[in-house]
């Protein structure tokens, strides 16, 4: 059985500063990093914010020393991973053993496996999460790359055609789920229907932004953040003809499974089951 906590969010969660209405969860209390420190221990847990997938490291490296110093954090330490050769290094592998925590941020999750899939960072990680009460969190590109198939790239526009879409190896910390992230606000529908019509024995999940999940024990799932998860279940597909197709024709699945979801449900992977918070009719 698996120890750690994984959390995927999809991407611009709020850091305590945004004005959108769209954000009306107290950052505080219920805010998605929020969930992060207490998933993480409290305010006093060590948190490890891996800037590698961001094209500026610094910046984003401040905003999350700012964003967890509103929450009470003090033991919070950026770190950009810039090679195979960085995350091999012992300093390296020592921050990540004293961490209860790795945030990953967002940017090119292409990136984050280039310069750690396959080194010792990456295989510490897992045990880790693994074996450990160890809490692993990713936005965006941070989320993206926790798949054993990784989505990569690909454009919303092009979308439902056979190819439109690239896929490389992930981190492989949750080898059932595919996950894209800023779902909701770019349209990447499309996007997950191809990657479960490659790989129908995974689920795809959807994150809109500031939107997350909370991962236990690699299975149980629940919904944080003030957005909607969408999770496509290739199961029962009774016609996917992706393998006959020649590149750039568009797709044909019948019976895809689909799930909205927000704060609060919880989704089972393995048993692939849902259970949604009780409707409250609206008081006139």
């Amino acid at each position: 059985m698996i120890k750690g906590t994984l959390i995927p969010i999809g991407g611009n969660e709020d850091k305590g500063f945004h004005v959108a209405e769209r954000f009306r969860l107290d950052f505080v209390s219920e805010g998605i990093l929020s969930h992060v420190v207490s998933e993480s221990g409290g305010p006093s847990a060590r948190i490890l914010v891996v800037t590698t997938a961001s094209s500026i490291p610094k910046e984003v490296g401040q905003n999350y020393l700012d964003a967890f110093e509103k929450l009470g954090c003090k033991n919070v330490e950026p770190v950009f991973i810039s090679s195979k050769e960085h995350a091999n290094q012992e300093s390296t592998l020592q921050l990540l053993q004293e961490a209860d925590c790795v945030m990953f941020s967002g940017g090119n999750q292409s990136k984050i496996t280039s310069n750690i899939r396959n080194t010792a960072f990456h295989k510490l990680l897992l045990k880790r999460y693994q074996n450990e009460v160890f809490v692993i969190a990713g936005t965006s590109a941070g989320a993206m790359c926790m798949s054993a198939e990784m989505i990569s790239g690909g454009s919303s526009k092009e979308s439902f055609i056979k190819g439109s879409i690239s896929m490389r190896k992930g981190l492989h910390l949750i080898s059932e789920l595919i996950i894209d992230t800023h779902f909701i606000q770019r349209g990447r529908f499309g996007r997950i229907s191809e990657a479960v019509a490659r790989f129908p024995n995974r689920l795809g999940i959807g994150l809109a932004e500031d939107t997350g999940l909370i991962i236990k024990e690699g299975n149980s799932c629940s919904v944080i953040g003030s957005g909607m998860v969408i999770v496509f279940d290739p199961g029962k597909l009774t016609h996917n003809n992706i393998a006959i197709l020649k590149e750039g024709t568009p797709l044909t699945m019948t019976n895809l499974i689909t799930h909205v979801l927000s704060a609060g449900d919880c989704y089972d992977i393995t048993n692939r089951t849902v259970n949604v918070l009780p409707a409250v009719k609206s008081l006139l």
